[in-house]
């Protein structure tokens, strides 16, 4: 036993001076331990894709934000009204790595499509990693690699990095440019989920155009 454990400890010290020596940061040396085996990996639970009663209320604390619910193969679990209009361009689809790659309205409704692709592809793997027993992470994986020439070169890049704070432009067909700065939270109780809040700095055009697209959607 205590010679397994001085394995493992060496072998956990040689892939730090690795990823040190790479310059790789949390999330990359984490997954980079992960492959090794040398960290447990949380499996999905049965309870993954339920959003809890004081999160959907949470959502709603958000009036003048886009504010929703992500799992770990990032289908939109729950949205606030402000988010339901500013996704409201995607209605039908749910998975939000799918939209990027094959809704036909992706890259107009995000002009900076290219760097947003790649932290959503890069972030998918960091989760991949996380659960590698995920079906729906399998199976979104598989199809677009098949489906996406930009997909299977980001994904093949083999980056991970974890969904942070963000810039974000969204050009809506009914309101026009919508500037958000984005922060994702880690769900501590629902293992994978997501929330992430996009806010307009106060007073700006964009938080005006936000407020009234939402108001114009929750009419409707």
């Amino acid at each position: 036993m205590w010679a397994g454990h001085c394995c493992s400890w060496s072998r956990l010290q040689v892939l730090d001076a690795i990823g040190r020596a790479l310059r790789l940061d949390l999330d990359a040396r984490g997954h980079l331990f992960r492959l090794a085996g040398l960290n447990p990996s949380p499996g999905p639970t049965s309870f993954r894709d339920s959003v809890h009663p004081e999160l959907l209320r949470l959502l709603d604390a958000f009036p003048h934000s886009a504010a929703y619910v992500l799992n770990p193969a990032f289908d939109v679990l729950a949205t606030n009204g402000v988010a339901a209009a500013l996704l409201s361009p995607f209605v039908g689809t749910v998975n939000m790595v799918r939209v990027l790659f094959r809704h036909p309205q992706a890259r107009s409704v995000f002009p900076d499509w290219p760097t947003l692709t790649e932290n959503v592809v890069h972030a998918l793997r960091l989760n991949a990693g996380l659960y590698p027993d995920d079906p729906e992470i399998q199976s979104l994986v598989t199809d677009l690699r098949q489906d996406s020439p930009e997909f299977r070169s980001l994904w093949e890049d083999q980056t991970v990095g974890g969904l942070t704070r963000m810039f974000k432009v969204v050009h809506h067909p009914d309101a026009g440019r919508i500037e958000l700065t984005y922060q994702a939270f880690d769900v501590r109780d629902a293992s994978g989920q997501q929330l992430l809040v996009g806010t307009p700095a106060p007073g700006s055009r964009s938080a005006e155009a936000l407020a009234q697209l939402a108001a114009v959607h929750a009419s409707t």
